[in-house]
């Protein structure tokens, strides 16, 4: 069954791929803020890098293997209303060090000089690992269990073959898939999305991957939904129209979508737990349980179970060599900025000690010797 056909509007696709029209919500959420962050993530370090195929050679545009002059880096991040954008926007502001920059010790940037990194918005964990093996971006954020699987050539990535230069510079931080339905929904369980009109999350990000997963833990696949897969924002404004029933989110709650989307109208976020919520766990290594704590989201006081995964900070050995590597990262955990993580969601979490632990990948050469350097890797 593909997305029921609305009135115009942008298009949803349906499972055959075309397009459905849809028609404007009362609400757009989140477009405004998508704006600013993205003012946030590319005004505030004032270049952006040439573009793609100008260069040479494979990763010429990326250029972080200079030793003279400007070079640039891409970083992969996700949807702009998710929380991959605003954090890779950060990261690239830490890390990004323009020539004439006032030094560090003076209040200036800490970044790797001569390095200027911008944020790039995208659909998300797979579509960054792909960029990433192509050279179209440096640096990428993406799930842990992604990750895995890209290293490995497996899961979602058995047609293109292993990584192997796959590594981590970092794990940023937890995210718990969330099911978002309205507050007067029926739905109760996982089991009770069949023949519902279900978000799953746009095509090469996290969100789909996950969501899939939890549905064949419960006996189902997309054919027994009615699958909708959008960007975060038109997903929550289908919602709020009342064109879809329920929607699977993944991120640190508080999600700034799903905080939108209840502050537009009563909703429920649905607490999974149960005999196939233990068993996804135990047969996915890097998935975990967590609480989502009450009050998190407007008109939900009481907690709600999830499955959590970490989000890892990427690279390749192809891309970032040691003494760059070990530069980024020990620029993304200066103390001059991590009062600017707490500026976004999820910011707060970002802890440097545990940054070397459940990557799910190995970290990079570069990366180890910094958190080796300061006391956080044996």
């Amino acid at each position: 069954m593909g997305a029921r056909r609305t009135e115009a509007g942008e298009g949803v696709r349906g499972t055959d791929g075309r397009q459905a029209p849809r028609r404007t919500s009362r609400r757009h959420l989140m477009r405004g803020l998508g704006g600013a962050v993205a003012a946030l993530a590319t005004g505030a370090i004032g270049v952006m890098p040439p573009p793609l195929g100008s260069g040479t050679a494979r990763g010429q545009d990326v250029d972080v293997g200079s030793s003279a002059g400007l070079r640039f880096m891409r970083i992969g991040t996700g949807s702009t209303s998710g929380t991959y954008f605003p954090i890779g926007g950060l990261i690239a502001n830490a890390i990004s060090r323009p020539p004439g920059s006032r030094p560090c010790e003076k209040g200036g940037s800490c970044g790797v000089p001569g390095l200027i990194a911008v944020a790039l918005s995208t659909n998300g964990s797979v579509e960054n690992m792909h960029m990433l093996a192509s050279g179209a971006v440096g640096l990428a954020l993406c799930q842990a269990d992604v990750a895995f699987w890209a290293r490995a050539g497996a899961g979602v990535f058995r047609d293109v073959g292993p990584m192997p230069t796959l590594t981590a510079l970092a794990r940023l931080y937890d995210e718990a898939l969330h099911l978002v339905v309205r507050a007067d929904s029926p739905l109760v369980r996982v089991e009770d999305l069949t023949g519902m009109r279900v978000g799953m999350g746009e095509e090469g990000s996290g969100t789909l991957v996950d969501a899939r997963q939890l549905l064949i833990a419960h006996g189902l696949t997309e054919t027994d939904l009615q699958p909708v897969f959008e960007k975060p924002g038109p997903t929550a404004d289908l919602l709020v129209a009342g064109e879809i029933d329920a929607f699977f989110i993944i991120g640190a709650p508080p999600v700034t979508v799903v905080r939108e989307v209840a502050g537009a109208m009563p909703v429920r976020v649905v607490s999974l737990a149960g005999p196939a919520m233990e068993r996804m766990v135990r047969n996915h290594p890097f998935l975990a349980h967590s609480v989502i704590p009450g009050g998190t989201y407007a008109g939900n006081p009481e907690p709600a179970r999830a499955v959590s995964v970490g989000t890892v900070l990427t690279t390749t050995t192809d891309v970032l060599d040691e003494t760059t590597a070990h530069g980024v990262t020990r620029a993304m955990w200066h103390p001059n900025v991590q009062g600017l993580f707490r500026q976004t969601p999820a910011g707060d979490l970002l802890t440097p000690a545990l940054a070397p632990h459940g990557t799910g990948i190995p970290l990079h050469p570069g990366a180890r010797r910094y958190y080796a350097e300061a006391g956080y890797w044996p």
